[in-house]
């Protein structure tokens, strides 16, 4: 059974709390999706523990190619960035990058952090106008995804894909605080998990950690209200 791990974002609070129940429903493998590091108080950490799952297939997301090239990044975001880059240092930060950008789970299955078009666009719980042009091309019939923090799962507009999106670990946007991940059973059925821990110690630990960096708004929003800003 494959533990679907996705947008840990340095939460290792969040993280240790899904392995605990992924190894608890029986999980032997996992897919960690991309985003593992950027914004969270324990970056560093957090990767060493994804680095000790085993076996574990791993795709490369927005956060990482930003950490690696801050230039790509949107501007509000660098600073977080260049944080991220500091902690992690520039060999781990480019192994990061190197990664592939999406995998085959199995014949019939393929994981992308966003879309098969891009790492920042994505699909949505309710179809958007750009479906058909997210998946021109696919010729698989499940894919799993992440980035929009959303946990859902539906048919496409198509009728031939499944579309999955395990939610986030370590930032979810829904406004339900609890860790988001899912569980892929060895028939291919898809068990949405969401698991309770302690959310509030998560922008305690990054002010003590970053100060009044003025980069620290926008996750500390998201950290405390599970919730994009605006939102």
């Amino acid at each position: 059974m494959l533990a679907l791990i996705y947008d840990v974002h340095g939460n290792l609070l969040a993280l240790d709390a899904v392995l605990a129940d992924a190894t608890a429903r029986g999980a032997d493998a996992y897919l960690v999706g991309g985003d593992v590091a950027l914004f969270g108080p324990w970056p560093e950490a957090t990767v060493a523990r994804l680095r000790e799952l085993r076996p574990a297939t791993w795709i490369r997301g927005n956060g990482e190619r930003w950490t690696a090239d801050p230039g790509a990044a949107p501007e509000p975001v660098r600073p977080a960035t260049a944080a991220a880059r500091e902690a992690l240092g520039d060999a781990l930060v480019a192994e990061l990058d190197a990664l592939p950008a999406s995998a085959a789970l199995d014949e019939r299955t393929r994981a992308w952090h966003g879309s098969p078009v891009s790492d920042v666009r994505s699909f949505t719980p309710e179809p958007g106008d750009d479906e058909a042009e997210l998946l021109d091309g696919v010729r698989e019939s499940q894919l799993t995804f992440g980035h929009t923090h959303l946990p859902f799962q539906r048919i496409s507009t198509t009728g031939a894909v499944e579309l999955v999106n395990p939610g986030s670990v370590g930032m979810p946007f829904d406004g339900d605080h609890r860790a988001a991940y899912a569980l892929r059973h060895d028939d291919g059925t898809i068990e949405h998990r969401r698991v309770a821990y302690d959310h509030a110690a998560v922008p305690a630990a990054l002010l003590e950690r970053y100060g009044d960096a003025a980069w620290l708004a926008g996750p500390l929003h998201r950290f405390t209200h599970a919730r994009l800003e605006g939102s």
